[in-house]
Parts: structure tokens; sequence; C-alpha cells
């Protein structure tokens, strides 16, 4: 239940232009009466989203996506209808008091146990057992108000933490966890004598730890979480809780491999950064980073390894229409050994002067080629015009194939008759795929509710002669919409999706009436057709349910006056 009246969020959402919110996020363009951008809810390469100033809404016409600026800001940030909301008031100078906002958790009972287990760890490193710890990170450079920001603690050496939780929690929800363990002898910690920092979900809730080794020699200086139902590691990115509002104010996103590389980057006032905590960028990283700013920058470690995961990461992001930039440390440090050796503004110059992706692939290419040699000249070429295919930036395609051309004294037509020729595709509207026997039916029942959700003239012809909608999602979200104009009397799909939008199998129904939906105008002989094959789909259901009754029967009168009714309901559906 919302905590604000329904004419308030309207205020709310008419206080801004979602065309102003949108382009804050993501670039649009103008064409007729709305605006074009590449849609950041599925793989878009050509812009599919349409962004109406007049309706305020915005619709993909590729993967159905539509809804209000909350909606857009709820999917995009990966908040809640409460927070996003909050978010737009600020943006049009609405003062609300909301109270705290409560996000939703799939996990209530393992959150539980990492609060616990956070304040647990905290409380720890405050200790006199933690002096040994706080010195270790004093003279890492990590300071006390670092350590209060990134919340890291101590596990000690006993079993405490196990104890506490099974005394607390369930002991199937504690071993869940991946904090504990169970042998023969009962229950124990998982974690001894290393410093903790947790890993986070994207809302900002601990979810995971990584231990480090301070006070001893051990053969795994880390020592993770194991993944759980809510710690999946290629789907989250450290930081990004912190990152994202910084990020979008800036526009641009660094992206480093360890979290302390992103620690020491914040010690020094660079906040726009995330972390993938070591592991291949992932797809779903990947979409995340999109979302964050347009220019992305990739500050991996100076060494082979580094170089290595740029490239693999930046082939990630070039795949769904992200042209990265790089920066590339010397001796083979890392983003925090680099810092604390060359200080905040040699780092600074870095950020600001990075190299583009096909500068940083050039000099990839060549380790370990002999340019003067013909066979490794020509391997260079050859992965030279793969890696070209796989951009998308023209200028940038055309600066390197010039420098290659140049640098190996050959003409450019003999890259350029290699490269893939990449037409402009329109968004192609995907199918929903339902049985050829009722396509009909659905089409009819999808395209009904379209049209309702534009005109009270359309709804008052669906009270009039629609007696029942077959297929339930359909028919729920029918009678929400009806319900809706006979209680505001009124009809606007922008206060409609507002009105609805915690409800998120209506939500769900609505994206896919708009996957087959595009047209937005209509006559009365097409409403009238929709609304006439879905009685005639009732007519012979009907006829089929009194067919099946009558096999059944032995009365001959009783079969004749169900026979009677068959005749009429065909009569009907003849008509």
């Amino acid at each position: 239940m919302n905590v604000l009246s329904q004419e308030k969020i309207n205020e709310i959402r008419n206080s801004v232009n979602i065309v102003d919110v949108i382009s804050s996020y993501m670039p649009l363009t103008p064409k007729g009466k709305n605006y074009f951008g590449v849609c950041p809810f599925h793989d878009d390469t050509n812009p599919s989203m349409s962004v109406s100033p007049s309706r305020q809404i915005y619709k993909c016409f590729s993967c159905g996506a539509t809804g209000t600026v909350f909606k857009f800001i709820m999917d995009y940030e990966n908040i809640s209808f409460m927070e996003a909301v909050k978010k737009v008031a600020d943006m049009g100078g609405i003062p609300i008091n909301i109270g705290k906002v409560q996000k939703k958790q799939n996990h209530t009972e393992l959150h539980k146990i990492y609060d616990l287990s956070l304040k647990f760890y905290i409380n720890n490193l405050n200790t006199a057992q933690g002096k040994e710890a706080r010195e270790y990170l004093k003279k890492r450079n990590i300071n006390e108000e670092t350590i209060k920001e990134f919340q890291i603690g101590l596990a000690l050496k006993k079993d405490n933490l196990s104890k506490i939780l099974i005394q607390k929690f369930k002991p199937e929800d504690a071993l869940k966890s991946g904090l504990i363990g169970k042998n023969d002898y009962g229950y124990y910690d998982l974690f001894y004598e290393r410093i903790m920092f947790p890993l986070y979900d994207l809302d900002g809730n601990p979810v995971a730890y990584s231990g480090r080794i301070y006070n001893r020699e051990d053969n795994s200086k880390y020592f993770n979480t194991r993944e759980t139902e809510m710690f999946k590691k290629g789907e989250l990115l450290y930081n990004y809780h912190r990152a994202k509002n910084d990020a979008r104010k800036k526009n641009q996103i660094i992206i480093m491999e360890g979290f302390m590389d992103v620690i020491r980057a914040y010690t020094i006032g660079i906040k726009n950064v995330v972390a993938t905590m070591g592991t291949a960028v992932t797809d779903i990283q990947a979409h995340l980073i999109k979302r964050m700013a347009k220019e992305v920058i990739l500050c991996f470690d100076g060494d082979e390894a580094g170089a290595k995961a740029t490239m693999a990461c930046s082939n990630e992001l070039l795949k769904i229409g992200v042209t990265p930039k790089v920066i590339r440390l010397e001796d083979d440090l890392d983003p925090d050994e680099y810092i604390q050796k060359y200080g905040k503004d040699t780092f600074q110059r870095k950020i600001d002067n990075p190299i583009s992706i096909m500068d940083f692939k050039l000099s990839y290419l060549k380790v370990g080629k002999d340019l003067t040699n013909s066979a490794d000249g020509a391997k260079y070429i050859s992965e030279l015009i793969d890696e070209l295919n796989k951009i998308d930036d023209d200028i940038l395609k055309e600066l390197t194939i010039k420098k290659v051309a140049t640098e190996m004294n050959i003409d450019e037509s003999l890259i350029r008759n290699h490269l893939e020729t990449k037409e402009f595709k329109k968004p192609v509207l995907k199918k929903i795929e339902v049985p050829d026997s009722i396509s009909k039916y659905e089409k009819a029942e999808s395209s009904l509710i379209y049209y309702m959700l534009k005109s009270p003239e359309v709804i008052t012809m669906y009270n009039n002669k629609v007696t029942y909608i077959p297929n339930k999602e359909y028919r729920m979200l029918a009678r929400e919409i009806s319900a809706f104009y006979k209680n505001f009397g009124f009809i606007n799909e922008a206060d409609f999706i507002d009105y609805i939008e915690c409800d998120e199998d209506l939500m769900q129904t609505i994206n896919k009436i708009n996957k087959t939906n595009t047209k937005e105008t209509y006559t009365l002989e097409e409403i009238d057709d929709y609304i006439n094959v879905i009685r005639d789909y009732n007519i012979k259901e009907e006829i089929k349910r009194l067919t099946n009754k009558m096999k059944n029967l032995t009365d001959p009168l009783d079969k004749a006056k169900i026979a009677e009714e068959i005749v009429g309901l065909k009569k009907g559906s003849v008509n």
C-alpha cells in the first residue's frame, strides 16, 4: 500500500518531463512527436525505445518494456517504486515525507543473518583482540574513516559467530549463509583470523565476505564466501550502490578488478568506480555497467593477466553497444599499488587521458609478433579486422584503419574490403508464440485491451458487449482498466500504469500487449471485430461444453433441450 495518495503520485509524475529524466540516463534523439533511444532493458543496438512527451510514457517496440518515469527509474536503478517516487519528487522540487523506504528483500532470513554478522565482525575489529588487524590496516593506508565507510570487520579465532547464529536462527538457514559449516563435532565458523571485507548486493545489503589474512602465511590470501541463494558473483558489481549516483553525475564509470582497488580509489575522492571482483565480466554485469554512464573506462591490473581481462571485458561490452576506453598502468601494478606509489594527481591524469579501445587492442595484438615478418604481419592485420568488426563507432574505425595502413605500409582498401557491412535494421516486433488455432482470439483480446488503455469509448464498448474474456491474464487487466475508469471517471495510460505499478503480473501483461500492438489509432469497426471474435470464441467453447454434457445424458428430453441450446448458439455464432 502506497503511503501517498494516487493524486499526489500523479502530481509528482507531472512535475517532471519524462524526456528530460530519461535523457539524463541515456541519449535520446527527437523524431516526429516522440524521442527515440537504444533500449537499456534488452540487447538493443538500434533505437527501439520511444519516449512520448505528450503521454508521459516510454515504450520499447522490441521487448515491450513500458511505463512511466517511475517504472523507468525502478528498472534502470533496480530500486523500489517508492524510492523512484522519492527521486522524481526531488527532481520536481516537491517535498514529501515517506519515512524510511523499505527495500524489497527476497531472502529475509539470510539478510538478517548478514546484518548480524556485519555488526559482529565490526565489533571484533574495535576490541583489544582487533589491535593487530587495525595496525595492519593502518600500514596499508586504510584509515578509520575508510574502515567505517566500507564496514570492514574482523573474524577472530573462536567459533563465536556459529554459536550466535545457531541460537538465533534455524540451523538450515545459518548453513545456507555460507558463514558457518557443520561436521561430526558440531557447527563451526568458516572464517578465522581474517580481516572481513563485506560484499554487497545492488541495493547495498551485505550478502558475502572476502576475508584477508593479516597475521600469518597462507596459500589463500583471500577467502571468499561461496555463492549462495542471494550471492551470485556474476550478477553483482562491487560498490555499485555507492558509485551509481556519482557515475551518473559525471556520466563516467571506471571499472576495476578488485575491491581493494575500489577502496583505494575512494580514499582519494574517486567515487565513480566499481569492481568485477576478479571474475570474467558476464552479460548481466555488462548491462549494469551500460546503465550507469555513457563513458566507460576499464582500469585493470597493469600485468599481462590484466591486459587479457581488459580484452575480454571490452568484447563483452562491445556486444551490447558500449565502446569503452582503457587505462593501462605501468610496472605491472594494480590500481591500489599504483595510487599508493604515484599518488592521486598522477592517477587522475590517467583518468583524464584514457586511450581508445582500438589503440589498446592494437598494442595487445602486437605482443609476441615480429611485424617485419610477413606471417606475423598478416596475422596481426587479420586479428585487427576481427576486432574492427566488433565496434560500431565509425569514426574510431576510420582512424584505426588509417593508422594501421600507414604503420604497416599497406593500402587502406585491403582492410576495408574485409570489413563486414552492417545494414541498418528496423526493430522487429517479437510475436508471442501461441497455437495457431487460438492466435486470432488472443490477438483480439490483446488489441481490445490495448485500445481500452487509450479510450473511454472502447471501455464503454467492452462494458456493454463483452461478458467474458477467455485468457485469464487479459481478463484481469481488462477488469482493472474498467474499474479504474468507473472509480476515477477518466482513463489515462500514464495514470493507470502508476495505479498498478506494484502489481508485477499486470505490468507484465501490459508489456506483452505492447509487443504485438503498435498502431495508436482505431476505428469502431475494428473494435467491433475484436469483440465479435471474442464472442465467437466464447460461443464455441460453450457449444463444446454442452456437447460433452449431452453425451453423458440418457433422458431424450434433456438431450433435446441441450441440442436446442446448441442450435441457438450456432445461429448466434453465424450472425
